[in-house]
């Protein structure tokens, strides 16, 4: 199913009972909306939850942008324009790595749709953080990524293994990024939605004026965004609580799927009850 937003259209998709609790996920820079894995899906689902899941503009099935540019804020509008087309006025929302930027911004720029927001490896656009990056982050984050599939297939391997924790499943990322190839390879969109990062600026005063409901979940070992940014998104957000996970990379590893869930049940339990 597509929506409009302005000139871009984005692909979006339900799953589950839609009587249950609207939850919005947002994904990273330049993964698809098929990315998240089937069974975090069943376990939202099971939990309760009607899922709603999309591609980001630039990346999948939604429009490519080819070299305009645009902000965090756009993309979401985007989201806004998803949950119009499936009738929901509020929703939870559960954003990782770039999808919890944008979840921040939805909530910061349109509180009236987000009743919580879950940021998950993520964090505030704060410049000072962004510039204590390692060397290896900035090259993963940069670097061309090769346009043949086996190529590109290869090189995506070695950046989630780079970035995740010891939970690394290789079989399944090598699955994951074959079908992400498969349905759509652009590697324009990756470098746009991250010159929309760059452009956005700090979002932490703003952050700390927001009343919405939150949690934040960070790994301890994540080489791309490290503790800090959990840390520093956590202290922004007023009651915002923090879960730090010993394991988790940059990545969702199935042994932690039951905190993410129950981490979610409490704050939507928490959030509905105000």
């Amino acid at each position: 199913m597509f929506t409009k937003n302005g000139d871009y259209e984005i692909y979006y998709e339900t799953l589950g009972d839609s009587g249950g609790r609207p939850l919005l996920l947002i994904h990273g820079m330049g993964a698809q909306c098929i990315e998240w894995p089937d069974g975090l899906l069943d376990a939202f689902a099971d939990a309760g939850f009607f899922l709603i899941r999309f591609d980001n503009r630039d990346v999948g099935l939604s429009t490519k942008s080819n070299g305009d540019t645009y902000l965090l804020s756009d993309m979401a509008a985007d989201a806004v324009a998803v949950l119009d087309a499936v009738g929901i006025e509020r929703a939870h929302v559960f954003g990782v790595s770039l999808g919890g930027m944008i979840a921040q911004t939805l909530a910061i720029e349109h509180p009236d749709r987000v009743t919580s927001m879950t940021s998950v490896m993520s964090s505030t656009g704060d410049s000072a953080l962004m510039t204590s990056l390692s060397p290896e982050a900035i090259e993963l984050l940069t670097a061309p990524e090769p346009e043949d599939r086996e190529g590109y297939i290869e090189y995506n391997v070695g950046t989630y293994r780079a970035i995740s924790g010891p939970h690394f499943d290789e079989a399944w990322v090598r699955q994951r990024v074959a079908a992400k190839y498969d349905r759509c390879f652009d590697p324009r969109g990756t470098v746009a939605q991250m010159t929309a990062v760059g452009a956005s600026g700090d979002r932490t005063e703003a952050l700390r004026k927001l009343a919405v409901p939150t949690t934040v979940i960070h790994g301890q070992v994540d080489a791309l965004l490290g503790p800090a940014h959990g840390e520093a998104t956590a202290s922004a957000v007023k009651d915002a609580r923090l879960v730090m996970l010993d394991e988790m990379g940059h990545d969702l590893p199935p042994v932690y799927w039951p905190i993410y869930v129950s981490e979610l049940v409490e704050l939507a339990d928490r959030a509905d009850a105000r």
